[in-house]
Parts: structure tokens; C-alpha cells; sequence
């Protein structure tokens, strides 16, 4: 059931990404307009993630869950209907709102129905291939599906989530709310103003301008809400969050992973949509199909990973992935030229993306939870979900003003994404140097020093 709502997710996400040029067109919304569909899911996700992981330890995973379910069939069926531009965005943010629910809650259920070790890491690796399945999946349906009319893709997954809501009804067990830590409700507000003011902030900077008045203003709220959150943290007897987990390393550093996988990925695939349709007039069906060997890998390779992090543990596995992303950007650029040739250029970006997808994914989930007490896997899943969604934004948001600025300066073909793929391939290449670097530091030799005594010859420390 956990699994075929992250199928659910992956689908509609790739799906609404293979209609956004027919929607264009349809609705007269410019590149900058078109990044708001996906922005606009992303504003509602991103914002209340952490809110939406703490709500389910707090009230119960199953309420909280199937709640969240039904709002997102109900948004997935206006969506479909709508001939706004405007309302179709509206639709997209309440299907994030949603998702921060559901998201989390699936994932924290799932964590806290299997102990630390091989068989939560198994489950992560299972729970990761519905993903990339419905990612896969998706690429070919939304390309199918679009030629009939982009509406499809949007009204597909209501019967969908209409039978997981069913089903998970039957099958999720019933739970209790947390007898204590539900008073915070000034953590709450601040928190939840906070994250949804930076997140719009963070996406509608790029188009209003980085100084516009009314973004400085948005900056500076932001700040002042979300550092009244932390002080409120700090006072209150049961706090929404506990702000000790931000001091465990290897947490952050999965934190700041997810950034440089989600932002660099989807930003990458959001520019390769609008190129490979709009510049090189492929159709919707014959771009999916360039595109799905990332995602195959991805649902192929998953089930593997979970043994792989049991051997190797997540730091070697999420080095790997942030190489095999920075690998296939860089073959990307090196490679491209004005028409890109498929098997040479764009089948093996594919691959390495594909492939550090896999690794990466399960990976950083895994390493994102362990050591934390099932009291709080709501809280470290929806951190760690906040972190990717939140900085897939961000970079979206930059690529997108890139793109347009490239098109206004008139470089024409692929020149105009030039400087896209240039920032994706920084912001992999950022999260690789930022697994590597604390290995050399824990691998780093000690320092050896000797002295001589007349009771010992000699004394050998360490430090």
C-alpha cells in the first residue's frame, strides 16, 4: 500500500513533466509560467513537509494518511477540468500540500514497521523501485496519454488514488495518537509561514528579480518566522521539532545530498523535456522513450541497493551516486553540440543519471533515518523530504530565469540551456566533493610523536 503511493507520486510527477509543452501551448503559459506547475506542487510540498512528518507522529500515521489521500484524488480530478493557467497552479500547490502528508507518513510507517538494518534497508530498496516504476511508467503514459490531450495526464491518477485510499483503509493498521508534544502551536504557525514565504520566495525570485522590493521583504519574513520557530523550540516543553537532530553529521550531510541529487535530476529533466519537444520537435511519446532508461535503471537496480548499503554502508553508496550524476552531466555538455546524437549523447547521460539514481535514492533515505527513535521517523522523514523538495525548487528556479535569459539572448538550440546544464552539473559536482571530503578527513593518519625517558626508553602516543 506504502509502495503504491510513492508509485502514485512518481507517476504523476512525470507525467504532468512530458505535457508541460502541449499545456503551453494550449494555455499561452510562457517557460516562466510553465515552471509554476511544477513549482507550485513543490511550494505546497516543500512548505509543510516537516509539518506534515511531525503531524503523523503526533495525531497517527494511519488519520493523517488517508486524509491527506483523499485531498490528493480530489485536486489530481479539478486539475484535469480547469482551463486556467492560474487554477491548474492552484490545483498543483493543493496536490503538494497533500503530498507533505502522505509522503512522509508512508515513509515513517514503513520505517517503523521494520528494525534498523538489512530489513529496513530492504524495504527502502523496495519502497524505491515503486517510485522509479511510476516515474517510468509515467514517461511512457504521459507521452501517450498527451496525444489525446495533456488533460489525461492529470485525471489518470484519480481512479488510482481512489483504490489506494481503499485499500489502505483495509490494510493500514490503526494507531494512537502521541500522548505528549501536541501543544506546540506556535511552532506550528512559524513553521509552517516560514517554510511556505522562503519556498515562494525561492521560486518566484528569479522571474520578480533577486532585488525586487517585494522579494527583499519576503526574504526578510521569512528569516523573522522561521528564527521565531527556533527560539519557540527552544522554550516550549514538547516542541513540534526537536532541533537536536540537526546536530548529527551524517543526517545533514544526507540532507544536503538530497538537495544536490532532487535539485540537479529534476532540473535536468525539466530542461530536457522542453528541449528535446520544443527545439528538436520530437513528440511527446518519442522524448519518454529517450528519456525511460533512467528511470528502468533506476526501478531494475533499486532492489539491489538495500544489500548493497548492508555491506558497503550509505556513505561509499552516495559517493558513487553523486559521481555517476556529475559523470553524466559533464557527458552531457561535452558531447551535445546543436543536436545531440541519441546513442552517443543522450543514452549514456541516461544511464548515469539512471544509475546514480538508484544509488542514491535509497541511500540517503537510509542514512536520513537510522539512529533516529521511531518517535521522531516522521520528523527526520519529512527533513529530509523538505530538503530535497526545497532545493529542487530552488535550483528549478535558477535554471528556469538561466534558460530564459539565454533565450532572450537570442543563442538559439541548445545554446539557450547551456548555462541550465552547466549550474546541474555544479550542484552534483558540490554534492560529491561534500560525501568525499569527511572521508579524507576520517581516514587522515595520526599523528605519531616519540620521547625518550630514562624509565622508558621509549614511549610511542598518538592523538
Amino acid at each position: 500500500m506504502l509502495c503504491a503511493v510513492l508509485f502514485l507520486d512518481g507517476l504523476d510527477v512525470s507525467m504532468v513533466g512530458v505535457a508541460l509543452p502541449s499545456i503551453g501551448t494550449e494555455l499561452g503559459l510562457s517557460t516562466t509560467s510553465l515552471q509554476w506547475i511544477v513549482n507550485g506542487y513543490v511550494l505546497g510540498y516543500g512548505g509543510l513537509l516537516l509539518l506534515g512528518g511531525r503531524t503523523a507522529d503526533l495525531l497517527g500515521r494511519r488519520r493523517v494518511f488517508l486524509t491527506a489521500l483523499a485531498v490528493f484524488a480530489v485536486a489530481s480530478l479539478v486539475g484535469g477540468l480547469v482551463d486556467d493557467g492560474t487554477l491548474l497552479i492552484v490545483t498543483r500547490f493543493v496536490k503538494g500540500l497533500a503530498a507533505a502528508f502522505t509522503a512522509p507518513t508512508a515513509l515513517s510507517i514503513l520505517t517503523t514497521s521494520f528494525h534498523e538494518g538489512p530489513a529496513r534497508n530492504r524495504a527502502l530498496s523496495v519502497f524505491s523501485v515503486f517510485g522509479a516504476s511510476g516515474y517510468s511508467s509515467g514517461l511512457i503514459l504521459g507521452g501517450l496519454l498527451t496525444s489525446f490531450g495533456w488533460r489525461w495526464t492529470f485525471l489518470t491518477p484519480v481512479p488510482l488514488a481512489v483504490l489506494a485510499l481503499v485499500a489502505g483503509i483495509a490494510l493500514i493498521p490503526r494507531d494512537k495518537a502521541a500522548a505528549n508534544g501536541g501543544h506546540d502551536l506556535v511552532g506550528a504557525v512559524t513553521l509552517t509561514g516560514g517554510m511556505l514565504l522562503a519556498v515562494y520566495t525561492v521560486v518566484s525570485a528569479p522571474d520578480r528579480g533577486w532585488l525586487d522590493p517585494v522579494t527583499l521583504g519576503s526574504v526578510a519574513l521569512a528569516a523573522a518566522l522561521l528564527a521565531a520557530f527556533v527560539v519557540t523550540e527552544k522554550k516550549v516543553r514538547h516542541p513540534l521539532i526537536r532541533l537536536g537532530i540537526l546536530r548529527i553529521g551524517t543526517i545533514v550531510r544526507a540532507n544536503l545530498s538530497i538537495i544536490a541529487l532532487f535539485g540537479s535530476y529534476l532540473s535536468f529533466q525539466f530542461m530536457m523535456t522542453l528541449y528535446l519537444q520544443d527545439v528538436l520537435g520530437w513528440s511527446p511519446l518519442r522524448m519518454a522513450m529517450a528519456l525511460l532508461p533512467a528511470g528502468l535503471l533506476v526501478a531494475f537496480g533499486s532492489p539491489f541497493v538495500g544489500r548493497l548499503i548492508t555491506r558497503y554502508g550509505t556513505p561509499r553508496l552516495i559517493i558513487s551516486s553523486m559521481l555517476s550524476l556529475s559523470l553524466g552531466y559533464v557527458w552531457f555538455l561535452a558531447t551535445a553540440g546543436d543536436s545531440p546524437h541519441y546513442a552517443f549523447t543522450i543514452l549514456p547521460t541516461m544511464l548515469l543519471l539512471g544509475g546514480g539514481f538508484a544509488f542514491g535514492f535509497s541511500s540517503i533515505m537510509a542514512q536520513a533515518t537510522d539512529g533516529i527513535d521511531d518517535s521522531e521517523q516522521g520528523l527526520a522523514s519529512g527533513l529530509v523530504q523538505t530538503s530535497g523538495q526545497v532545493g529542487a525548487a530552488l535550483v528549478l528556479a535558477v535554471v528556469t530565469a538561466l534558460v530564459a535569459g539565454g533565450a532572450h539572448g537570442g543563442g538559439g538550440d541548445f545554446g539557450e540551456f547551456h548555462p541550465g546544464v552547466n549550474l546541474v552539473s555544479g550542484v552534483a559536482v558540490v554534492g560529491l566533493a561534500l560525501n568525499v571530503i569527511p572521508l579524507f578527513r576520517r581516514y587522515r593518519p595520526k599523528h605519531v610523536s616519540v620521547s625518550i625517558t630514562s624509565e622508558s626508553p621509549v614511549q610511542v602516543t598518538s592523538d
